[in-house]
């Protein structure tokens, strides 16, 4: 299959700007070695939403056989403002209605944490608790150092 990955494995990671260019080469991979699904703050909300359709089209459609959860150091998503960014969309023209819409509310839909050890232990758990994927397939968790570029193993998936 020409665009499945060469080592069939697929990386769920932040959207964070510092991981571009940085984060593959700490992993030991190059552009076509692996799946790259990014979201903010490494996060899962939904069961069957966009992470695991994305996860899950790796996996069966693209012969992906291992998953990388890796969170990073310094993550924005562990302290943000709920009310602050609410206000900002607000402001700027967000009807109220549309955000208290959201289903899970606003705080849980941006999907914040404290812990970004944590969060990278709680989506690794979503994963592997997830019946579309399948249990032969590994899931492990990764700290990133944006500051230093080190990579630190939070739990195998073996």
């Amino acid at each position: 299959m020409k665009r499945a990955p060469q080592r069939r494995v697929a990386v769920f990671t932040c959207m964070d700007t510092r991981l571009v260019d940085f984060l593959e080469p700490a992993m030991g991979i190059r552009r076509g070695d692996a799946m790259v699904i990014k979201n903010a703050g490494t996060a899962v909300l939904d069961p069957t939403g966009g992470v695991i359709r994305s996860l899950t089209v790796a996996i069966h459609a693209l012969g992906c056989n291992e998953l990388f959860v890796i969170g990073h150091l310094d993550c924005g998503m562990a302290d943000l403002d709920v009310k602050q960014v609410e206000a900002d969309m607000k402001r700027r023209g967000v009807p109220a209605d549309a955000i208290s819409s959201l289903k899970p509310d606003l705080e849980e839909w941006f999907g914040g944490f404290r812990d970004v050890y944590a969060n990278v232990r709680r989506v690794t758990g979503l994963l592997v608790d997830n019946p579309l994927i399948p249990a032969d397939v590994p899931v492990h968790g990764m700290m990133f150092d944006p500051a230093t570029g080190g990579l630190e193993v939070v739990n195998a998936g073996y």
